[in-house]
């Protein structure tokens, strides 16, 4: 039997990979909670439990000759560089992970490859793969920051016609933070509260088919992701997205269509366009066009940004959120507790930076007319990042319940806020286009404005797996707020909607609230 205390999660994973299981099969095998293996997948450095440690050995110690040998390739130190045999064996492990088939069916066919070839694509380079290495490129990432981004963007894009340009805002007299949000004046300043009345957000009943060329430049971006998503644990699960297809934003209304799409034909396209651009900045690459293929292909002008109808155009909301709070001998006057997110490097989107909690990709659950509507998504984030309510988060299983948000199965703190009107305020403050990737964002404000729920609930506020850690800031704290703005480790979107939701919150804030004049600019 193996040496007890030589497991975590990633090692764990690997045997599953060796047994060739489903996360459900593998826990079912160890005799184990499937939610613990889903935990290891989100968090491949923690350690097991010593009584989980040993039934991982004994599982080791009963396996086959061949699942040991597998077991023992999937976790040595040094790169695999395998010969074919090997990439044959790589390849059986695809069959596990229902989003990577169907992620490989839809390479095929719009790569316009033979039945098969994205499978074998995909398991010849990862077992070339040097994990230490994707996590090293994940650290120099990391290094790229949001400024660097935008002036990126603002010199590979150019200036914007009719009345479009990125989103920048001055916080006081001396922060100026300039985003690669697109955006409108008629975008901005929305006030719109998100009832059905002003959420106006509706289900086509049609669909336009993602017909997007791919070459084999493309394509094989495309396999080299999905290798690395495999290789690093990354959680993707094929779940439908609304696409959003015609908007018209204004004061207090919000109007448009989305259709349905599937995650995973954006995690292969579009939502490479950002790490194709902080890699050529982390190794002083030209980004001008020209220089960027994906971007080129898919994202190669303002106009394709602004031709919703005409692409791939997936998206979310995200929302401040404020909190009243009494006065408190401690900590000073009433006031509004702010949360900030440092965004876990598991997930897809802004891995590793700042971001405005919620935030969420706009999707169905069970009800798509209704779910089309962006307060129904913010309310589901509200209840997935800020309550942990697991059961609504459709990257740890499916979804049976026939409706989930129905006011029975709200958290306690969610049951409350909805109790009585008057305690919660949902707005949305503004709407862009993000040049990154080309996602719509619909930036918003929450603000739970009786101050007994932070008596009450406070203690059960807590982010998911999607983030790191939370932070707090009050809405009295001037110089903490500005230091927060001038922070380079924020993403573009999460930026937009701070500045979007200080700005509202100054106005209907009173004496909880202590900022100055937030002024945006269309550059």
């Amino acid at each position: 039997m193996g040496v007890t205390n030589r497991w975590t999660g990633r090692t764990a994973c690997a045997l599953q990979a060796a047994l060739r299981m489903s996360q459900e099969g593998f826990a079912e095998h160890l005799g184990i909670a499937p939610r613990t293996v889903t935990f290891w997948h989100q968090k491949p450095d923690t350690r097991p439990k010593s009584d989980v440690q040993q039934l991982l050995d004994t599982a080791l110690d009963r396996a086959s000759p061949q699942v040991k040998a597998r077991f023992a390739e999937m976790t040595t130190p040094e790169p695999l560089d395998l010969p074919e045999g090997a990439a044959a064996d790589a390849e059986v492990r695809l069959n596990s992970d229902p989003t990577i088939v169907a992620a490989l069916d839809w390479l095929d066919k719009h790569a316009r490859w033979e039945p098969g070839r994205a499978r074998r694509e995909v398991a010849a380079r990862l077992v070339r793969l040097d994990v230490r290495d994707l996590h090293d490129r994940g650290v120099r990432r990391g290094r790229v920051n949001q400024r660097d981004t935008a002036r990126a963007l603002a010199d590979y894009y150019g200036h914007a016609t009719n009345g479009h340009g990125r989103y920048s805002a001055r916080f006081g007299t001396g922060t100026e933070a300039a985003t690669t949000v697109l955006t409108h004046p008629d975008w901005l300043d929305l006030d719109c509260p998100l009832l059905p009345r002003h959420d106006k957000l509706t289900l086509s009943g049609v669909t336009p088919a993602d017909d997007l060329a791919m070459d084999e430049e493309t394509a094989g971006r495309a396999a080299q992701r999905l290798a690395e998503a495999l290789a690093l644990g990354n959680r993707m699960v094929n779940m439908p997205l609304f696409r959003l297809l015609d908007v018209d934003v204004r004061k207090h209304a919000i109007t448009g269509t989305v259709g349905v799409t599937s995650f995973v034909g954006y995690a292969v396209t579009m939502d490479l366009l950002e790490g194709e651009l902080i890699d050529a900045l982390t190794t002083g690459q030209p980004t001008s066009p020209g220089a960027l293929p994906l971007r080129d292909a898919y994202l190669p002008s303002l106009s394709a940004v602004l031709d919703v109808s005409d692409r791939m155009c997936a998206g979310g909301t995200l929302a401040l959120t404020a909190i009243a709070r009494p006065a408190d001998p401690f900590r000073g006057e009433a006031d509004y507790l702010l949360l900030v997110q440092e965004r876990s490097g598991h997930v897809i989107n802004a891995a590793r930076r700042l971001a405005v909690i919620p935030k969420g990709f706009h999707q169905p659950l069970t009800d798509f007319r209704v779910d089309a509507q962006v307060g129904a998504t913010l309310r589901r984030e509200m209840e997935e990042e800020l309550f942990g309510r697991e059961d609504i988060d459709n990257t740890v299983g499916e979804q049976r319940h026939a409706d989930p948000m129905h006011p029975s199965r709200l958290s306690e703190p969610m049951r409350w806020l909805m109790g009585q009107p008057g305690r919660l305020r949902l707005e949305c403050t503004g709407f862009g286009l993000n040049l990154v990737s080309g996602n719509f964002e619909f930036a918003s404000l929450i603000v739970i404005e009786d101050e007994e729920f932070w008596t009450r609930y406070g203690g059960q506020v807590q982010a998911n797996w999607e983030a790191s850690r939370l932070r707090q800031y009050s809405s009295l704290d001037t110089d903490l707020l500005e230091e927060l703005v001038n922070d380079a480790a924020w993403s573009n979107e999460g930026l937009f909607a701070l500045l979007q939701g200080l700005r509202r919150l100054r106005e209907i804030g009173g004496s909880r609230v202590d900022l100055p004049p937030i002024e945006w600019e269309i550059t």
